[in-house]
């Protein structure tokens, strides 16, 4: 899952992105509201996290710039302005939630997950595609009767595959949904982690495509 982070205070930013990378997330952070927009022209993103309070543009002019554009991408905003007027304007111009600072990062991770996931069409918190079950909340996997806490790398691969059973994805697409700017990529690393994710769910969990990328197969 790639995330936009769009958070002007450096303390939370750099908090939030630190947290949410060990869950196993890619994380852009921007901290104005200019190069929010801009940056959103050219990356795709599973879920925004958007401050109000920015510099160059504020978070309800970012918010409306997203959805006039008919981006439905999850958006949460997460922001110290708490009264029941600003929720009510946050939610109606197409907030999917609102959270106040301060917050426990397990609860952000948590709303994170549901509005990714009714975002998606799926009700149940539990991925499966009829073999494999992944818990998002647990970073467990379960293969028959093996079941396994995976990495957070290893997660955030096993998650971009399972979120649409049978789409093949290629190397490139499996690098930019698990790994952020500034973040190095060895040239054999989503190798590595689909190796160590058939290691430990067997050989068949992960398909591959010969020159074209990797799948998890449909529900039987």
């Amino acid at each position: 899952m790639r995330v936009l982070l769009v958070e002007d205070d450096r303390m939370i930013g750099e908090s939030v992105q630190n947290e949410l990378r060990d869950g196993g997330y890619a994380v852009d952070w921007v901290r104005d509201g200019k190069l929010a927009l801009t940056t959103l022209n050219t990356h795709v993103y599973d879920a925004i996290l958007l401050d109000l309070g920015l510099p160059g543009a504020d978070g309800f002019a970012v918010l409306r710039a997203v959805r006039s554009g008919a981006n439905h991408v999850p958006l949460i905003i997460v922001t110290a302005r708490d009264s029941v007027d600003e929720r009510i304007r946050g939610l109606d111009e197409g907030a999917d939630d609102y959270l106040i600072k301060p917050f426990d990062i397990s609860e952000l991770k948590a709303r994170m997950r549901a509005v990714i996931r009714r975002r998606g069409g799926q009700a149940a918190p539990i991925m499966s595609n009829g073999v494999l079950t992944l818990d998002p909340a647990t970073r467990e996997a379960t293969s028959g009767d093996i079941a396994i806490r995976l990495s957070s790398r290893e997660f955030a691969l096993l998650q971009a595959l399972m979120i649409r059973p049978g789409a093949i994805l290629s190397r490139a697409e499996i690098e930019d949904r698990i790994y952020g700017w500034n973040e190095e990529v060895e040239s054999n690393a989503v190798e590595f982690l689909i190796h160590s994710l058939r290691k430990k769910l067997g050989a068949t969990a992960i398909k591959n495509v010969r020159g074209v990328g990797w799948m998890v197969s449909k529900q039987p």
